[in-house]
């Protein structure tokens, strides 16, 4: 698996990934929300240096200009509901990406720390030969991840696999990487120290789909 940290440097991005995690900030679910989004945004900016791109010419007012275009086809696929702002971010900058939906929860069968992953919606558009691009803001044990990629990929294959989280544990990379395929492209905005007993992210930032858009039953 190819992986890309995008924080290594000091950047805007390390500004917004402070503000996710303070505990008095993150109390703003708009602020959180479109924290997420930039963050998308400038994910979306870094993984299109990865793109092909085609020669074009373009009419301006004075002349013409040789220039290049994006000719990859790019889908767009999130887990909801927490990978909805990230996934608008990614949107403000892939104007002509088709967009797919799927739902990945912890169901916890004996009310316990033990749980499955259960995919029960999806609405995607083929992807065959085209980029796909799978977002989710945090990457924990990273069984959501693997159950919604085994989901997706039944009869459609992609010229190039993509993974976008904000928040990763390192034990989440390596199951990614025991169990994806090699030649996917896994971008992390930033790698945490480990998960706790309850395989949540440490330090983290709590959960992401409750601080975006609210608590769940």
């Amino acid at each position: 698996m190819h992986i890309h940290y995008i924080s290594e440097e000091n950047s805007i991005l390390n500004h917004f990934l402070t503000q996710l995690r303070d505990v008095n900030i993150q109390k703003d679910s708009m602020r959180f929300r479109k924290n997420i989004e930039r963050i998308g945004e400038i994910m979306a900016y870094e993984l299109s240096k990865t793109l092909e791109y085609k020669a074009i010419k373009v009419q301006t007012p004075l002349g013409i200009k040789k220039t290049t275009t994006v000719a990859d086809n790019v889908v767009l696929c999130s887990i909801l509901r927490a990978g909805l702002a990230l996934h608008q971010g990614f949107m403000n900058f892939y104007d002509d990406a088709e967009n797919g939906f799927v739902s990945a929860y912890r169901h916890h069968y004996n009310n316990d720390d033990d749980f499955e992953i259960l995919v029960e919606y999806q609405a995607a558009p083929s992807f065959h030969g085209k980029n796909l691009i799978l977002i989710d803001p945090m990457l924990a044990t990273g069984q959501s991840i693997v159950a919604v990629f085994n989901k997706l990929i039944v009869e459609e294959t992609p010229k190039e696999i993509h993974i976008a989280v904000v928040i990763a544990a390192p034990e989440g990379i390596a199951y990614l990487e025991e169990n994806l395929p090699k030649k996917c492209h896994l971008w992390v905005a930033v790698c945490d120290e480990k998960l706790n007993d309850q395989n949540y992210i440490v330090p983290g930032l709590g959960d992401a789909g409750d601080l975006a858009y609210g608590s769940k039953l």
